[in-house]
């Protein structure tokens, strides 16, 4: 997830741009069955309503590794709402593809099937939208990408990128660049349905205040993510005033970090945060940290934030996980309700009949794929306006509350799961320890 891709990104660029010379200048092209996206990525075109689709939108998530149960359900849940829709955006006939962007070599999104991904997409004029990523590492190669396509560029709605800088410029946390360069022509392209890390390490802090935390050592992942929040819980954490003992990575490919547990020992350390995700090695980071440090119910006690907070960490990890703390944006499936709740229900009797319970990030994948699906209907069909009409996007009572987005793309004028942070406490499942909406203050100061 490391942003500093400068190479990924320039070849990227000069591969879409010789995909769009040969494709023309792109647009609707005056009729047809749109072209599928490569089988290699993407499902093939997925549509239930009359005659051929118009035009298609794609997700894009990492399909293998440990995220595969989470974004499995996103999938479904874009899936129900073209459903509920017929398949259709106001007169425009609406295809689906699920894209992968992640390798089984990875298990995680890998940087070139993001660059590849994102060339395809640009040079599909019948693409409308793109609804991701997952991960913030591959938004990052991906929307300069879409930025530059024909007809304005494509637009994005991610439910789940966290990484401020790819709309702000925090600063002591963002390189100078960004985030304009991720918009090379000059315009926004993106949004996202979820509020950023400096929510979430805001919300973080303020939690761990109330625990009785008073020195935190906080670990990151060398990725963008994982620096990016482990920098706005450190500056939140210092703020509420809990002394940061510590900060440094962890290096996602050692055997062990006993090592590096004793040296948190050392630091009189009575808190611990791991920034980053459980894809990086990050069950048997939690494993030495147990062996070293205690139990995380102890005198030691263990934070994470989104990239750890799904089932497959407690059952990958096993009884270490026990007494740890993850957050996650939005607020616990079992206090949904109203249209988040209805859509739940649905999903759960068509999606997992079978058992099990829906994922927190399925209701923002559906509500990526409506404020996508609104900005298509209320468009004349060309992306530019697609684009302008997502920028003009009010949501009252959606599923995760209501919302507009800002300039930058950032949801603002929230409220409801939009911007409160549900931390979990780690069992045999996940099980809710609090429910926060952080402090403006906080929030500032992550941000400062």
């Amino acid at each position: 997830m490391t942003l500093k891709r400068n190479g990924v990104l320039l070849v990227g660029l000069v591969v879409v741009a010789l995909a769009l010379v040969a494709a023309g200048c792109g647009g609707d092209d005056g009729g047809g069955a749109p072209e599928a996206l490569p089988s290699s990525s993407c499902t093939a075109i997925e549509y239930e309503g009359d005659g051929d689709p118009d035009y298609i939108i794609a997700s894009d998530l990492p399909l293998q590794g440990s995220s595969r149960t989470q974004t499995i359900q996103m999938n479904d849940a874009i899936r129900q709402v073209l459903k509920n829709r017929d398949f259709a955006a106001g007169d425009y006939k609406i295809g689906f593809q699920a894209c992968d962007d992640a390798t089984a070599q990875a298990a995680k999104w890998d940087s070139g099937k993001c660059s590849t991904n994102a060339n395809e997409y640009a040079s599909n004029d019948k693409v409308m939208g793109v609804i991701g990523t997952f991960n913030s590492g591959c938004a990052a190669i991906i929307i300069p990408v879409l930025n530059q396509a024909p007809d304005g560029g494509i637009p994005m709605v991610s439910p789940a990128n966290t990484y401020p800088c790819l709309t702000v410029n925090l600063p002591g946390g963002c390189d100078t660049t960004e985030p304009d360069k991720y918009y090379p022509a000059g315009t926004r392209n993106y949004t996202r349905v979820v509020a950023h890390d400096q929510y979430q390490g805001a919300a973080l802090a303020e939690f761990m205040k109330d625990k009785g935390v008073t020195k935190l050592y906080v670990l990151n992942d060398k990725e963008a993510y994982g620096l990016g929040v482990a920098t706005t819980t450190r500056k939140a954490a210092e703020f509420v005033g809990i002394e940061v003992v510590g900060f440094e990575a962890w290096d996602p490919k050692a055997a062990s970090y006993e090592a590096l547990m004793k040296k948190i020992e050392s630091s009189g350390a009575d808190g611990v945060f791991f920034g980053g995700l459980i894809d990086e090695n990050g069950s048997q980071l939690i494993k030495d940290k147990v062996a070293v440090l205690g139990p995380n119910d102890g005198d030691v006690q263990l934070f994470a934030p989104d990239g750890f907070t799904q089932q497959s960490t407690i059952d990958d990890t096993g009884p270490a996980v026990e007494g740890m703390f993850m957050s996650i944006a939005g607020v616990p499936i079992d206090q949904f309700s109203g249209p988040a709740q209805e859509f739940a229900d649905t999903f759960t009797a068509e999606y997992l009949s079978g058992g099990g319970q829906i994922d927190p990030y399925a209701i923002y994948g559906a509500q990526a794929a409506l404020v996508l699906l609104d900005a298509i209907e209320a468009s004349d069909g060309t992306r530019t306006d697609v684009i302008a009409k997502l920028f003009e996007t009010k949501v009252e009572d959606g599923l995760l509350g209501s919302f507009t987005f800002d300039e930058n793309g950032d949801p603002q004028d929230a409220s409801g799961a939009v911007v409160g942070f549900t931390i979990y406490v780690a069992t045999d499942k996940l099980e809710t320890a609090a429910v926060v909406s952080p402090k403006p203050e906080t929030v500032t100061a992550a941000g400062a």
